[in-house]
């Protein structure tokens, strides 16, 4: 069938398409004929500085105290989300990022000029205010205005409050009107904003060292995952975005920074889902002379700090669930993990292969810690309700990470579950160059050339060769982190602007639909 057929197939919904529109178009020409009228009462319809006004919550702490009193003088400035009148009197609810109040416009007690200004307002519009707290009879904190000042007329309709504003895909789409209808939304992201300061502040308070390093890569390394591909025309070389900022990091400790970190973006061509996101934060830390152990006891402070900051009780809602964030965190071998929840000891090939195939996994020429591990994924994660570490890792799984003394086996890594969810992967990082190249050959060995580990970063290599210090080394998925602790399950939820599908185009959901 051809495009031009499935454009017709359905003519009511294109004449209803063309109805929204024209209905759009009429409210548009509404609010420009209200916008000249601004002109012609001589106010500029986009506003100006307006110096000095307070926000709305601190307007609101200055109200009387008894209904019916009128108090002092303020000036306040936001978006008008709601009107109503009653005889004179006309009502309309005023947000900032701090809340909302009431306005009360009096006909008897403002200038015919202004009553005329007001008349051209309409919903959406950003305007100053400077009036008369009050409380009402009814105990309603409102502002008396006595003044007002046009500061952005908002040509747009507002989408209809009870289908278009909770339409996730339009929310996510245009997160403003997101941030403007929903209360809840400014204040979870400004709380992702205290979260990442915690952050901050807990690492150095313990004297680490805040560092950028390059987005832009010549090879993909520092974890396992499909980089995205650049060309840079003048060198005319390919690049990476970076998939970790771990190599480099190591680097400036190979130099001599011996506490540093970064928190950054970092890119990953793989899967959309309500835990993953192409682009996403997240922060590296490393420590000179620490190990994973060390990196057990920072990642406990640094997210009991976080929770401190923005919560009064390290008990947090997640669903209809809770989450005890209170030390001390379990900590629990992969092994022993492993055997309670898949029912057989990791070692034992044979019962290892026969649960791998009623699981319908692929076992022909993978390894054999490959197949545990896809196992521990599938019939362990889940159970990891945490918060709880899991340690000591199958080494073949970790080319990064130092063996446990006298168990050449195992890895010395954790990785933090809450919820079923990992929220951070530590290392005792390897600094034996010969031990991590023979590792970096290994695991090139039957790679495909798009996947991010298959070409060696020799001059890693060369670093580790000059000398870099036992250390402790760890990633924490801010996203995931914040998802936790503001009590949201999907990435979308606590990413301003989450990567979509093009509205139009061969990845369109309407190329989906044919």
């Amino acid at each position: 069938m051809s495009d031009n057929e499935h454009k017709n197939d359905n003519p009511n919904k294109n004449n209803k398409k063309n109805k929204n529109k024209k209905k759009i178009d009429r409210f548009e020409k509404e609010r420009l004929k209200k916008l000249e009228v601004i002109e012609e009462l001589g106010h500029d319809p986009w506003g100006q500085r307006f110096d000095d006004h307070m926000k709305i919550a601190q307007a609101r702490e200055l109200a009387p105290a008894e209904n019916g009193e009128t108090g002092q003088d303020v000036r306040i400035a936001g978006r008008i989300m709601n009107r109503r009148k009653a005889g004179k009197l006309r009502f309309y609810d005023l947000k900032d990022w701090s809340g909302r109040i009431q306005l009360l416009f009096s006909r008897g007690e403002l200038p015919e000029e202004q009553w005329s200004l007001m008349g051209q307002l309409d919903m959406g519009d950003i305007i100053g205010i400077d009036g008369k707290l009050k409380r009402t009879d009814s105990g309603e904190i409102s502002v008396f205005v006595e003044k007002l000042t046009i500061l952005c007329k908002s040509l747009t309709q507002p989408p209809e409050k009870h289908h278009g504003l909770k339409d996730p895909e339009i929310l996510v789409r245009q997160r403003y009107l997101d941030l403007i209808a929903n209360d809840d939304v400014i204040p979870r992201m400004l709380n992702r904003t205290k979260i990442i300061d915690s952050i901050r502040q807990t690492l150095k308070g313990k004297d680490f060292h805040e560092v950028e390093t390059p987005v832009l890569h010549a090879i993909a390394g520092g974890a396992a995952a499909r980089p995205f591909l650049t060309h840079h025309n003048t060198l005319d070389m390919e690049l990476f975005l970076r998939i970790a900022p771990e190599l480099h990091l190591k680097r400036l400790m190979v130099g001599g920074i011996e506490r540093v970190f970064e928190i950054g973006r970092v890119f990953r061509n793989e899967g959309v889902d309500t835990t993953h996101n192409p682009e996403f934060t997240m922060i590296e830390i490393y420590q000179a002379y620490g190990d994973y152990n060390s990196m057990m006891d920072l990642t406990e402070e640094i997210v009991c700090n976080a929770i401190d900051t923005i919560s009064d009780t390290r008990v947090l809602p997640w669903g209809d669930q809770t989450v005890d964030f209170n030390s001390p965190w379990s900590r629990k071998t992969y092994t022993e993990l492993f055997e309670e929840h898949a029912g057989c000891d990791m070692n034992d090939h044979e019962a290892v292969l026969k649960l791998a195939k009623e699981l319908h996994f692929e076992t022909d020429g993978v390894h054999h810690d490959v197949i545990v591990n896809e196992i521990f994924e599938e019939k362990v994660e889940d159970h990891l309700v945490g918060p709880v570490f899991v340690i000591d890792y199958p080494a073949s799984l970790c080319p990064l990470t130092k063996r446990k003394k006298g168990c050449p086996e195992i890895a010395e890594r954790f990785e933090l579950f809450i919820q079923g969810m990992e929220l951070a992967n530590a290392y005792t990082e390897l600094n034996d160059p010969r031990l991590q190249e023979e590792l970096f050959e290994t695991q090139l060995s039957g790679l495909s050339d798009e996947d991010s580990m298959a070409k060696m970063d020799t001059d890693f290599v060369k670093a580790l060769k000059v000398g870099m210090p036992p250390a402790g080394g760890l990633g924490i998925g801010i996203d995931r982190l914040v998802m936790l602790l503001t009590n949201k399950t999907s990435i979308r939820d606590i990413i301003f602007f989450p990567l979509v599908r093009s509205e139009e185009g061969p990845n369109s959901k309407k190329s989906d639909k044919k």
